[in-house]
């Protein structure tokens, strides 16, 4: 079976959360936090390196939608239930079907940091990619100096597998980086 035809659900639902996949016109609310939080992200994200325009961030939206459709990353943006808030963005990229294994990323708009969203997030894509989509392994990469993204999957219970030394560059390229890598086996 080609992997688009793999049932992946395009809304889950946590306690406070409803994590649904990208859709055409998503892209001003996801520029709003991108904007809002842009000092928070900058250092870590590349996407975050050029203020982006609403219509760049809605071109990514609707890539991320496309993508989601044929399975190649399965991106979900994250809103509170009860406000209908948009929190911030998590999901699947780097999937390999074969094995199959799943590598997750997230980011947070900053005004609603430290309520625990991203981490409840998180947990129910880990719970997702390990029994709904039958994954053997979903890992999680962060720059080893990135204390508020690593403690993300050491609260959900990812072991921390190894630290790579001198792996990569920093996102402005002006440093090399270690990198973490997290993981969860079934």
């Amino acid at each position: 079976m080609t992997h688009v035809l793999i049932d992946v659900p395009e809304k889950v639902e946590t306690e406070r959360l409803i994590l649904r996949m990208p859709m055409p016109g998503d892209g001003l609310v996801v520029n709003e936090a991108i904007k809002a939080s842009y000092s928070e992200l900058k250092p870590w994200l590349g996407f975050a390196q050029v203020l982006p325009s609403v219509d760049d961030t809605e071109t990514n939206t609707r890539e991320a939608y496309a993508n989601f459709i044929t399975r190649k990353a399965l991106r979900y943006l994250v809103f509170c239930k009860q406000t209908d808030q948009f929190i911030g963005s998590t999901g699947f990229h780097n999937i390999d079907w074969d094995v199959p294994k799943f590598e997750i990323g997230y980011w947070i708009d900053s005004r609603m940091g430290g309520k625990g969203y991203m981490t409840e997030a998180v947990g129910r894509l880990t719970e997702l990619a390990l029994t709904d989509l039958k994954g053997k392994r979903v890992e999680i990469r962060c720059e080893s100096e990135n204390i508020k993204s690593r403690r993300i999957p050491e609260q959900i219970g990812y072991e921390l597998e190894g630290v790579l030394k001198n792996e990569d560059l920093s996102v402005d390229g002006k440093r090399v980086t270690d990198t973490c890598i997290y993981g969860m086996v079934r």
